[in-house]
């Protein structure tokens, strides 16, 4: 009882000690979350990778929203994904090159680079023991700790040397999918009693086809192509997303790969980053259950008002999916995702759901339009269709952040290797301002 009560009386110290005024953060100019007032992000770094891009600058300086786009190495991710479609050709491991080389390869050097990926892909009987010991309720925690494991079964961990860079980078790429995969099939044999699968990946598959072998084994190959653009879609978002920063920050310390891609785990766990696909999901089976007529729209605005008024779903007053910190008009990804998710409703029968949940989209950026009362542009993001893609593929819901995973290690290797090799390297400090004044010091006994 003592201790509840200690933890109840320091937990009550928060309310005061972590009090600051709202108009301090305006009178020091500080910039909150790193943005500026016109919700820019303050510019921390430079980069070679990947492009965000949701505005442009007037002459006079104002900020004007415009469609989104994303680049990755310069190339427009809509020529990417597009040539993918039309080829139907599986695109994560070329996009791994490119991320990791800088430029597009040929074809022998895309050949060998796959096999390079597929040979480091299985898992040392140790590291799959680790894993299995390692098992808990939510499998980023268990990926986190497995990339520490990695560790000590790095013959050079802590060399950050290009070449050791590339070696650690490729690896941890062809190992995400297998950990993940294991992690899954062993939670779900602790929880819900079920056989215990362990399945080596083949030789001959792409990283999205391996990965479903590895977890559910059958599947079909539009699956494996959605799966497959699905992770090119999220390998990289610019260096300023908070996981990729992540990565950045504690890389230009020195410290080892392990550590620092941990750190990006960690942070991408969180429901405001990775971990807001779930959330959409949660959301759009509420909908389902709560909106008699898939196709009312007046009944659809009327259930978004009350839930932007917190009044109805968790009464948070958000609509999951909608909004970004950098696209306004849209995002890209999104507008790409949306393409993949209809013609696999059409797989799978599910045409239905698909259309009410094109028309929440569109209901709830109306909704925010008429509630903010502002000509404020809002869009859906990827997050938005991401779930009911991952749902239609046949994919449990332990495993959508994970696959957030999967994809965006690509991207954090990247911004490692160039953190750690620019000519004039930095440890990343910023600085916060102390507004609490000096006090004098009590001896104990007078307290």
């Amino acid at each position: 009882m003592k201790k509840d009560y200690l933890i109840y009386k320091l937990s009550e110290s928060v309310k005061t000690t972590c009090k600051i005024d709202n108009e301090l953060f305006e009178k020091y100019n500080v910039k909150r979350g790193l943005r500026n007032e016109d919700g820019s992000g303050v510019l921390v770094g430079l980069t070679q990778i990947g492009n965000v891009v949701g505005y442009e600058r007037t002459p006079e300086g104002a900020v004007k929203a415009i469609p989104g786009k994303l680049y990755y190495r310069g190339y427009d991710i809509d020529d990417i994904v597009h040539d993918l479609i039309k080829t139907k050709r599986f695109g994560f491991e070329e996009i791994a090159y490119l991320m990791l080389s800088g430029k597009l390869p040929d074809m022998e050097e895309l050949a060998n680079f796959k096999e390079l990926l597929n040979s480091n892909m299985p898992l040392e009987q140790k590291t799959t023991i680790n894993i299995i010991d390692l098992e808990g309720q939510d499998i980023m925690n268990t990926l986190a700790r497995s990339v520490l494991e990695l560790y000590n079964f790095d013959p050079n961990p802590d060399d950050i040397s290009p070449e050791n860079l590339m070696r650690q980078s490729i690896q941890l790429i062809s190992k995400f999918p297998t950990i993940i995969a294991y992690a899954y099939n062993i939670l779900r044999h602790s929880t819900q009693g079920l056989s215990l699968h362990i399945r080596h990946p083949s030789e001959n598959l792409s990283i999205a086809e391996n990965f479903l072998y590895m977890l559910k084994r059958q599947y079909t190959p539009l699956e494996a192509r959605t799966l497959d653009l699905v992770l090119v879609l999220q390998a990289e978002h610019g260096g300023g997303n908070n996981s990729t920063f992540s990565v950045r920050v504690t890389s230009s310390t020195g410290t080892d790969t392990y550590s620092s891609i941990a750190a990006g785990i960690g942070s991408l766990k969180g429901p405001l980053h990775g971990g807001a696909n779930l959330q959409v999901v949660d959301m759009f089976n509420h909908l389902k259950e709560n909106i008699s007529d898939w196709k009312n729209v007046k009944e659809i605005d009327k259930y978004f008002e009350r839930m932007l008024n917190k009044e109805a779903y968790n009464k948070t007053g958000l609509i999951y999916g909608i909004g970004h910190a950098v696209y306004t008009i849209s995002d890209p990804r999104a507008i790409l995702l949306k393409e993949l998710a209809r013609d696999l409703a059409k797989e799978k029968g599910r045409q239905d759901e698909f259309a009410f949940l094109e028309l929440l989209e569109e209901r709830a950026i109306q909704a925010f339009y008429n509630y903010k009362g502002t000509k404020k542009s809002v869009s859906s993001n990827i997050d938005f269709y991401s779930g009911f893609v991952y749902e239609m593929i046949g994919l449990p819901e332990e495993i959508y952040t994970p696959l957030f995973a999967m994809s965006r290690i690509v991207g954090w290797t990247a911004h490692r290797i160039e953190e750690l090799n620019f000519k004039s390297k930095r440890i990343i400090r910023p600085a916060y301002r102390n507004i609490l004044d000096n006090q004098k010091y009590i001896p104990i006994k007078d307290r």
